[in-house]
């Protein structure tokens, strides 16, 4: 208890209201914040006010100066204050005396359901340096415990029932406190005080192992099911050791591990997973085995050490590991710390790097059963499972992140990232929700000037993938107290995403152009408000003209926009399916491009590219492009590149979107070379760059036996060079001097950071994606800034 105020210091006490913006909640600055308040001596409060720590503090003035730059300069990792605003209060400042005390958030009441504030939801956190050390500490009580955290971390989202955040309010709700855990959840100078997922080995969930019906390959003797922890992980390691395959039950979701180090496991993973050439991410024990894998930056590092605990994208090292994770063709590796403690003592007792991947299917989303029904559903995919039983309420995968043009961005919201809310730069008059994309699906939900962003719900292409989207949306409504009355849309009449928005009365639908919310959200992420220029390179997307586009450049704002550039036209032989069938793209081009008004490519050249190829393949290919059969056109940047990358030799095949384009920028990787013959024309006002000139150099280069690798490199120096072209005279003619760069295509590292440094050297200000993906996974958030907007004018 707080003694009597002197009167000296009472004469001398200041009031003051401290409003602190960031990554504030359920991250643990409160209690810390009440902690640093009581040693100072300071009374007052703290409580969450629309996704802002709100602090009404009393003291010396010194002291309160003290005790804001102490929380703005050391917030505790995951904290990060952003702003602080200081204003004086007038009237009531907390008395003297009373201490300092969290204020819980109010609930209020809105149309006779209770509704919170979106930016109660709290991401997963990874394990803290705290928790870890106390984790391999034999005199800790928690030794070896492979559920214990903190108030710093620990699951949020996969756990919670309803918000406010409270343990009662979670799937821990099921496990009595120990008395000792009790006296840490109610002790403020505690690391555990009101941690949601509190817990000891002698009151928390609790770990076992069982084997699979059939063990294929690997056979072990080990007890069908075995309780006790240490020998659950025995058996776990043994079995990964042994070159099994282990299905885990994670935060969030189930995940599938290996050996890295063994291309036979590795190579029975893909087979079970029908996935045969994308990469595998890697999960290792600390940072020097991530070097001696991959070349890592200080950004890099940093990004891989954070809060967050991400999976980072860096180029692969030639390395004496056989590492077997690697995509086919691919350059680039992901790799991961352990986010929890399951993870860090699985690591620890096999010393190697381990692929770790979504625990489903192919085409299925990530397994969150209970565990009878998880064990049905991964047959066949896992020879032994180590198992748990904390419920998971929510599905969530690991965030994935890169360094580009410097900054370190996200490519998929997942763990530590995934629902925290993130700001509107024009507030929503009313409640929307966004419905998003086809490929790498979020959806998000909007109130005021706060969005909630889902996690990543992956490519939304069946009936089972939209139920968990519609699942996951009345989760997240109803934890967010967000009852949309507007939803925000596709163009693309065949999204399933579309599909559910078309249930909405017409009154309450905003369609919105698929690029346009591209570059609408790296705009909205960067609090851009005035007309800029929007480059967006990328797969397919409805066009106002009901063509695909893909590689646009916009003049617009949030509200609306004008196509000023784009790339040119190409027919899609198959259709979509031309996607899978990058020789089918380059074809397109070469039998289709004049006929849409690009110049002409000599006919040897032609000859000499098809005649590795059957007959009947290309006569069919060159009907349907001639006779307009199922060969819709389209001017996407991404379709060059699949083309591009055929012409090369590259990839004929595709075994997902992009894989080509990846390939293809491996193969310039570390070249600088000069730029390939290119035009730009202007149709209907529109600059548009032909590529019918690249195409036949390219096809001469391969002909002359030029490297495959120059004519890569070449060819990303001719995109930045026409990319500059689009943009150069528009902006200088429009007086905008802002571009936002967005789309899929702009997951090429090489490509991204050609083009930022280029638009940089014009003069222009460059934003890129940073907290949301470049990819169609940041669509929603743009669909929710452009409606906000169209409402703000309406």
């Amino acid at each position: 208890m707080a003694g009597p105020v002197p009167e000296s210091q009472i004469s001398t006490r200041q009031g003051q209201r401290v409003v602190l913006d960031g990554t504030v909640l359920g991250v643990g600055l409160r209690p810390y914040v009440q902690r640093l308040a009581s040693k100072l001596g300071l009374d007052g409060t703290a409580r969450a006010v629309r996704g802002r720590l709100v602090i009404e503090v009393a003291g010396p003035p010194e002291t309160l100066t003290s005790f804001v730059r102490e929380i703005c300069d050391h917030a505790p990792p995951p904290a990060t204050v952003r702003e602080a605003v200081v204003v004086d209060l007038e009237g009531v400042v907390p008395s003297a005396g009373t201490g300092f005390h969290m204020v819980r958030t109010v609930v209020a009441e809105q149309s006779g359901a209770l509704a919170s504030e979106p930016d109660g939801l709290h991401p997963d956190l990874p394990t803290c340096a705290e928790c870890m050390r106390e984790l391999f500490d034999p005199a800790d009580r928690r030794y070896r415990y492979p559920f214990l955290s903190c108030a710093a971390c620990g699951p949020r989202s996969s756990i919670i029932d309803e918000l406010p955040l409270d343990r009662a309010r979670t799937a821990m709700a099921g496990f009595a406190m120990c008395a000792a855990c009790e006296e840490e959840y109610a002790d403020p100078r505690s690391r555990r005080f009101r941690a949601p997922a509190q817990a000891c080995p002698t009151c928390g969930p609790r770990l076992w192992w069982r084997a699979a019906s059939d063990q294929g390959p690997v056979r072990r003797d080990v007890r069908e099911d075995v309780r006790e922890e240490d020998d659950a992980l025995t058996a776990a390691v043994e079995l990964i050791a042994a070159g099994g395959i282990l299905a885990v039950k994670s935060v969030g979701g189930y995940q599938l591990m290996c050996d890295a180090t063994e291309p036979r496991t590795v190579a029975r993973l893909r087979a079970r997973k029908r996935r045969w050439t994308s990469a595998f991410p890697l999960m290792v024990a600390d940072v020097d085995v991530a070097r001696s894998i991959a070349r890592i930056s200080f950004a890099e590092e940093q990004l891989l050490t954070s809060a967050q605990r991400p999976t980072v994208l860096a180029p692969l090292r030639r390395t004496r590991l056989p590492i077997a994770g690697a995509g086919a063709g691919s350059d680039q590796i992901g790799l991961s710390l352990a986010p929890t403690p399951l993870h860090a003592l699985l690591l620890h007792e096999l010393d190697r790097p381990v692929v770790v991947t979504s625990g489903n299917q192919a085409e299925q989303p990530m397994v969150i059963a209970d565990e009878e029904e998880a064990m049905e559903r991964l047959a066949g995919l896992a020879d032994g499972f180590l198992l748990h039983d904390q419920p998971i309420r929510a599905r969530g995968e690991e965030s994935l992140c890169w360094v580009v043009a410097g900054r370190p961005s996200v490519l998929r919201r997942g763990r530590g990232l995934a629902q925290g809310a993130l700001r509107l730069p024009v507030p929503a008059r009313r409640p929307i929700l966004a419905a998003g994309a086809q490929l790498a699906h979020t959806f998000a939900l909007a109130a005021a000037e706060r969005i909630v962003v889902s996690a990543h719900v992956g490519d939304l292409a069946n009936t089972t993938r939209l139920e968990v989207f519609e699942r996951d949306l009345a989760q997240l409504s109803s934890l967010t107290g967000i009852t949309p009355e507007v939803v925000a849309h596709d163009l693309h009449p065949g999204y399933l995403a579309s599909q559910y928005a078309g249930r909405w009365p017409a009154s309450g639908r905003i369609a919105v152009q698929h690029h346009h919310a591209h570059v609408a959200a790296c705009a909205a992420e960067h609090q851009v408000t005035r007309p800029f220029l929007g480059i967006a390179y990328d797969g397919l997307g409805i066009g106002d003209d009901g063509t695909f586009w893909g590689g646009e450049v916009l003049l617009a704002d949030l509200r609306t926009y004008r196509r000023v550039g784009r790339f040119g036209m190409a027919p899609l032989p198959g259709g979509e399916a031309a996607i899978r069938r990058p020789v089918h793209m380059a074809l397109g081009y070469l039998l289709g491009g004049e006929r849409l008004g690009g110049a002409p490519i000599e006919p040897e050249l032609i000859r000499a590219y098809t005649e590795r190829l059957p007959d009947r393949e290309i006569e069919t290919v060159r009907r349907m492009v001639r006779g307009g059969v199922n060969s819709p056109v389209a001017s996407s940047a991404a379709r060059l590149m699949d083309a591009v990358a055929s012409l090369l030799r590259l990839r004929e095949d595709a075994a997902y979107e992009g894989a080509a384009a990846t390939v293809l920028e491996a193969a310039a990787r570390e070249r600088r070379e000069e730029e390939l013959p290119w035009r730009v024309v202007t149709n209907d006002g529109v600059r548009v760059y032909d590529p019918t000139s690249t195409l036949a150099a390219v096809l001469a280069g391969v002909a002359d036996g030029v490297p495959v690798g120059r004519l890569a490199a070449a060819f990303h120096a001719t995109l930045t060079a026409v990319t500059l072209a689009l943009c150069v005279d528009t902006g200088r003619e429009s007086g905008v001097d802002v571009v936002c760069l967005s789309g899929s295509v702009f997951q090429n590292r090489l490509l991204t950071t050609s083009v930022v440094d280029a638009l940089r050297l014009e003069g222009f200000e460059v934003f890129v994606p940073e907290q949301l993906p470049t990819n169609d996974g940041g669509v929603s958030f743009g669909q929710a800034a452009v409606a906000a907007a169209r409402m703000a004018t309406s």
